[in-house]
């Protein structure tokens, strides 16, 4: 019987084992899509328990305890952190096949040095000794632990990037901690906050926002912001991918009806949202930035829950019209405005990953290894069988060897195992093809595939240069 999650965990060939530990373990991170907040970063946060960094703010886990009956003041609420952990810990023994239960694992493994299954029978003992641990690390100490070289937040347009200069401005840094530029509520014009957010773009700029090539001048106008401020990409978060012909007259109208608070039609909607997604990608072309399209989402779809927890709680679903056909049109009308930048395609929705590596394809080029890029297994994807499916139609229908990677998309400092997760997948894909004589056992090109897809390719693909 192979023991519990040990040091050959996922890895079932010598060639599998060889490619984790002396080449994939030994590359550094860079984490370019993540939700951390760089006030903590700045501040070199020190957490009291283990329940603040791991259970704050994880709606993985959120969901999980909600589906096991536990009470919303043990998830949400302002119970006492230990009740918090033990509740998680009488529901982590059920969660066999969920990915929550490796991460949890190899969180507790990596950092706290615990290799036993964590139970409601032991939860006070491993609090205990997690708790003890933090008392001698912080955010910073943490990400250092896991070797994290480069990290991106996520930040919106109107953000002064405080901390971020507060970060820069700090001798003691030895990691990269960039911007990433997150436009969506200037783009969502049918969200009910939308008025007022253009006039808080207005506000931030200086500029009277009267119209739709006015949004997105002003979008373009704090790009430059963040790009002094070094960031590299720009993140557009979709809860389907729209196209339409960018008219600005029908985008125009769509524009003053929803500052006046009055219904949108869809034409309207994707009107005004294309012809400001066509602008911001025109600028992050002339900036050398990468763009990326998460699209796929079901948001915010219990109202009682989402007015009562806010947005980004658990109650985000898999969009079964995802608008994976329009990737196609967005892109072109991206080339023929002479503005397509290095781009990243995400779907929610598993079956769009053939799909979207065959779209990819299409507008390769322009001597740019991977230009478009097929993203890493996203959200309820990121799991053992999500991840090996996304490589494999990837490897299937495009370049495996120019993919940039896997990232965290997490809001903990724990979460960069999700890396040695991916890591691991991953050796073990290319070890069964060596072994079942599908790739030769050739050690310079496995080392460099490795290398490439854990490290070197996103480095090079959003110019981090660490």
């Amino acid at each position: 019987m192979t023991p519990f999650m040990d040091a050959d965990f996922l890895l079932t060939t010598a060639t599998a084992r060889h490619l984790y530990h002396n080449i994939a373990a030994k590359m550094p991170i860079i984490d370019y899509h993540c939700h951390i907040d760089p006030k903590e970063i700045a501040e070199d946060r020190r957490f009291d328990n283990i329940s603040e960094v791991w259970l704050g703010g994880d709606h993985y886990k959120w969901r999980q305890m909600r589906w096991n009956g536990i009470p919303e003041e043990l998830i949400t609420g302002n119970a006492d952190p230990r009740e918090k952990f033990r509740a998680f810990a009488s529901v982590l023994p059920r969660l066999i096949g969920n990915p929550l239960y490796h991460w949890s694992h190899l969180e507790l493994q990596r950092v706290f040095g615990i290799h036993e299954p964590l139970t409601a029978d032991n939860a006070d003992e491993i609090y205990d000794r997690c708790s003890e641990v933090l008392r001698d690390t912080s955010a910073r100490g943490l990400m250092r632990r896991f070797n994290v070289k480069a990290v991106c937040t996520t930040d919106d347009p109107c953000d002064d990037l405080h901390w971020h200069e507060v970060i820069a401005d700090d001798s003691t840094m030895d990691i990269k901690v960039l911007p990433a530029f997150r436009p969506d509520k200037a783009i969502a014009i049918e969200k009910p906050e939308f008025s007022s957010y253009i006039a808080r773009l207005g506000r931030v700029t200086g500029r009277t926002l009267m119209n739709t090539d006015d949004a997105a001048a002003a979008l373009c106008e704090r790009a430059d912001f963040f790009a002094a401020h070094g960031c590299l990409c720009a993140d557009h978060g979709l809860d389907y991918c729209m196209y339409a012909q960018p008219d600005k007259e029908t985008a125009d109208r769509a524009f003053r009806k929803a500052m006046q608070g009055k219904p949108l039609t869809r034409e309207e909607i994707d009107t005004y949202k294309t012809r400001v997604t066509v602008a911001c990608a025109k600028k992050y072309t002339d900036l050398g930035w990468v763009m990326q399209l998460h699209f796929g989402c079901l948001r915010n779809t219990n109202k009682p829950q989402f007015a009562a927890l806010g947005a980004d709680t658990g109650f985000d679903a898999i969009n079964s019209q995802s608008g994976v056909e329009n990737v196609a049109p967005l892109l072109n009308a991206f080339a023929e405005n002479h503005g397509l930048p290095k781009t990243i395609l995400y779907s929610l929705n598993p079956i769009d990953n053939t799909a979207l590596v065959t779209i990819a394809g299409c507008f390769q080029g322009g001597g740019q290894v991977g230009r478009i890029q097929q993203g890493s297994a996203w959200w309820f994807n990121d799991n053992l069988d999500g991840m090996r499916t996304q490589l494999t139609d990837l490897a299937a229908g495009g370049t495996l060897g120019a993919f940039v990677g896997m990232l965290t998309d997490s809001r903990s400092f724990l979460s960069y195992t999700r890396h040695e997760y991916f890591r691991r997948i991953l050796c073990e894909l290319l070890g069964g093809w060596v072994e079942s004589g599908r790739y030769p056992n050739d050690e310079k090109q496995l080392r460099s595939l490795v290398e490439d897809i854990c490290f070197h390719n996103t480095n090079a693909f959003f110019r981090f240069d660490v």
